[in-house]
């Protein structure tokens, strides 16, 4: 279901664009994504696999790798909220040495988005060539297009904030398996904060770094970290799984729609 939520977010997104993509043809570039992401690093490996089919079969590349782009974003600011507000219900049990490296880190991160959004703004686009110059009034255009509905915008946050509400409750449920219990709000802070790691890229799929992460960030909580990477393994055998028969889905989708 959650990955369902994850195709219409993504469509939505590339379509306001203007790709003009159907459901099921985006369904056959998400899930090839998902496949994808078991072979290259990082957590957004398989974004390259997903783009790279879509700008085959969507009416304008420009879109597609924009609404990409976008939709990404609108993932990581979902993680990002979701740790934030985990953060502030659990105040009390961080000291101030571990509030300051939290702090730090948001400061950094809003820091990023201000630099990217600056090199966008003053970029010299007058100094590429013909050809660039066509590429970037097209990307401004789908930009344009973007801008024209935020109602769209919020409706993509809000799928994004639900699917990673959804993967944290079965997190937790794995984690009870292992006879790992510690409250909602800890993972409500915790697993937000290991999946952005998993997008460094590192390991293939952020493999091992998001296992890594996540029982660093709950050792504070009392969690012994043999409890957590264990959970973690878990669920990192059914992200495989689930990547494995997305291939297959997304392979049968191709055969069904040509």
């Amino acid at each position: 279901m959650t990955h369902c939520i994850g195709v219409t977010k993504w469509r939505l997104m590339v379509n306001v664009a203007g790709s003009g993509m159907s459901w099921l043809q985006s369904a056959r570039c998400y899930f090839a994504g998902l496949f994808g992401s078991l072979f290259l690093p990082s957590l957004i490996g398989g974004d390259l696999v997903r783009a790279g089919i879509a700008l085959r079969i969507g009416r304008s590349k420009a879109a597609v790798f924009l609404g990409s782009v976008v939709d990404r974003g609108i993932d990581l600011v979902a993680l990002a909220l979701l740790a934030a507000a985990g953060a502030l219900l659990v105040p009390g049990w961080f000291d101030p040495k571990h509030r300051r490296i939290f702090l730090l880190l948001a400061s950094l991160t809003v820091l990023g988005i201000a630099v990217v959004l600056a090199v966008v703004a003053f970029l010299p686009v007058r100094r590429f060539s013909f050809r660039m110059r066509r590429r970037f009034v097209r990307l401004r255009m789908a930009a344009r297009k973007m801008t024209s509905r935020p109602g769209a915008m919020v409706t993509a946050q809000t799928l994004a904030v639900s699917a990673q509400i959804i993967f944290i409750v079965l997190n937790i449920t794995l984690a009870e398996a292992c006879r790992l219990h510690l409250p909602f709000r800890v993972w409500l802070f915790a697993w937000p904060l290991a999946k952005l790691s998993a997008a460094i890229p590192i390991t293939q799929g952020g493999i091992g770094v998001r296992e890594a992460a996540l029982a660093a960030l709950l050792l504070p909580f009392g969690a012994p970290a043999v409890l957590s990477v264990s959970a973690g393994i878990a669920w990192e055998a059914i992200v495989i799984s689930g990547a494995i028969l997305a291939g297959l889905t997304s392979l049968v989708i191709s055969r069904f729609s040509t």
